[in-house]
């Protein structure tokens, strides 16, 4: 990503001038090379050890044993599937699960967040006849609102006057992409993800058909915008088979209603409908089909 940046190229480019996605002998040949990786390795580990942190903080102060945050390194395009705490005792109060499931979002939102506006001001125009990326990504709406304030205050400097889809992102602002992203899944009302801990605590006998209407929604986003909503249906679905039990009361309420509609306004600001365009099921069965 970084190589791409600094030769003013897509991030996500594969013609024969670019570097392969996974590069591992031309890395390895220099080692002085992986040092570019830091940036947005660095950049995305925070975010992600931000919202597991906020997780096991909150674990620490209700007194339910967790580990501290696993990082999961793989040959992906971001070099992860993320960061998990395992949490080893029982959740007492839906009090407790409440707190301990939107912990971990605000965390890592707000650190998403700082990190965005940074990125954005390190990021740079796209200039005329550059290629097109292999892979676009879409923009989720916190993208818009934060471009739109560097706009208002006159930072950004080139890049603030210019629509996303002509930026050239530096790999900094493609690290707070994967967190927005990472925030929405997890905010997604349902099965065991921290939305569905949410749902749980405030709603119990809501769950399960609230976790049921998401999969369909995930399912229609499939066929209609990014493919990748068909898994997420299915890891949904997994994980809505079983989730832990919490005495009935007390139950919910006061300033925590507050956070929960603050959890909806997150997901709101950090789901991209569509993360990759063009990679529909529709869209893939009609290319297959020609």
């Amino acid at each position: 990503m970084q190589y791409h940046f600094d030769h003013g190229q897509p991030i996500f480019l594969l013609d024969d001038s670019a570097a392969s996605f996974f590069p591992v002998k031309w890395a390895l040949s220099d080692p002085s090379r992986l040092l570019l990786g830091i940036p947005f390795a660095g950049t995305l580990m925070l975010i992600l050890l931000a919202h597991e942190m906020g997780h096991y903080l909150y674990c620490k102060r209700y007194g339910v044993w967790a580990t501290l945050p696993f990082f999961i390194p793989a040959p992906t395009l971001i070099g992860t599937l993320g960061a998990f705490i395992r949490i080893r005792s029982p959740i007492r109060s839906r009090t407790a699960l409440f707190d301990i499931g939107i912990a971990g979002p605000i965390a890592g939102f707000v650190v998403a967040v700082g990190v965005l506006a940074v990125s954005l001001g390190l990021s740079q125009p796209l200039h005329a006849g550059t290629p097109p990326a292999d892979l676009e990504l879409g923009f989720p709406l916190i993208f818009h609102v934060v471009h739109h304030l560097l706009v208002l205050v006159g930072a950004g400097q080139g890049v603030a006057s210019l629509p996303l889809d002509r930026v050239l992102l530096h790999p900094t602002a493609i690290a707070a992409w994967v967190g927005m992203f990472a925030t929405a899944l997890n905010l997604l009302p349902g099965g065991q993800l921290d939305g569905g801990h949410i749902v749980f605590s405030i709603a119990p006998r809501a769950h399960r058909w609230i976790s049921w209407a998401t999969t369909i929604a995930l399912l229609f986003m499939a066929y209609y915008l990014c493919y990748v909503w068909f898994v997420w249906a299915i890891l949904l679905r997994l994980s809505s088979l079983r989730h832990p039990q919490v005495a009935e009361w007390p139950r919910v309420a006061g300033s925590r209603t507050l956070l929960a509609g603050f959890a909806v306004i997150m997901l709101v600001l950090t789901l991209a409908p569509a993360p990759f365009l063009h990679f529909s099921v529709q869209e893939i069965i009609a290319a297959i089909r020609k």
